[in-house]
């Protein structure tokens, strides 16, 4: 009769060979990595993030990590031009010039505060970057390219919505998008401390609406050559 055990030394060594053929999915990996890393870093800053705990949040090889992505700067680089990569993915998912102006804003403004809602680890992110003096991000070369064609767009709606006479054509759209921008971040980056100093939860579903539409209040009767209509 043969020993069971025997058996099962003979097969140890096949499996971790078979297990060694199989194809490594690359791009889950990388992706399981971004998405540990950015929440590294937002919690913790540039320099207080860890390769290690990176790791293992995404529970994946430290070696595969330097493979892919270099060092921890470049990591870094990885994680501030994917989380950028993915705010303008979803202001083309817009399809903003199917839309009259007076629509296409609203949804524009909509999208911009849910996003912050819905990521609060990306305020959190430019908060980092802003504290490094946007170091890392000048050295992007695709960042600038990136952001042409929502100005562009931004620009189109206004021209849109001048030449139909609901807007102003004086409106810079680098400035509008700041303020579009900001009338979210803020919101979403003090939710804490703004709850304790106005004793209201800003967090609460109710609060959320009634901040989203007084976002789009705001941008529209500032665009809008007779506010309130």
């Amino acid at each position: 009769m043969s020993d069971p055990s025997s058996t099962v030394v003979a097969e140890t060594p096949r499996r971790k060979a078979e297990a060694a053929k199989r194809p490594r999915n690359s791009a889950k990996t990388k992706a399981s990595i971004l998405a540990a890393a950015r929440i590294e870093f937002a919690d913790r800053g540039f320099e207080g993030a860890r390769v290690d705990a990176i790791a293992e949040r995404a529970g994946a090889n430290k070696r595969l990590l330097y493979h892919y992505f270099g060092n921890k700067e470049d990591l870094y680089r990885a994680v501030l031009l994917d989380a950028y990569q993915e705010i303008r993915s979803g202001e083309r998912a817009l399809s903003l010039d199917q839309y009259d102006p007076v629509q296409a804003m609203d949804r524009l403004v909509r999208f911009t505060f849910r996003h912050f809602l819905a990521n609060p680890w990306f305020p959190r992110l430019l908060g980092t970057e802003n504290i490094e003096n946007a170091r890392f991000l000048k050295t992007l070369p695709d960042i600038k390219a990136l952001h042409s064609p929502l100005v562009g767009q931004i620009a189109a709606i206004i021209e849109r919505g001048a030449a139909s006479g609901v807007f102003r054509r004086d409106v810079d759209p680098v400035q509008l998008y700041i303020s579009v921008a900001a009338l979210g971040f803020f919101y979403v980056s003090n939710t804490a401390t703004l709850s304790v100093i106005f004793e209201r939860d800003l967090s609460s579903v109710a609060m959320v609406q009634e901040r989203e539409a007084h976002a789009v209040q705001m941008v529209l009767d500032f665009l809008r050559t007779k506010p309130g209509l």
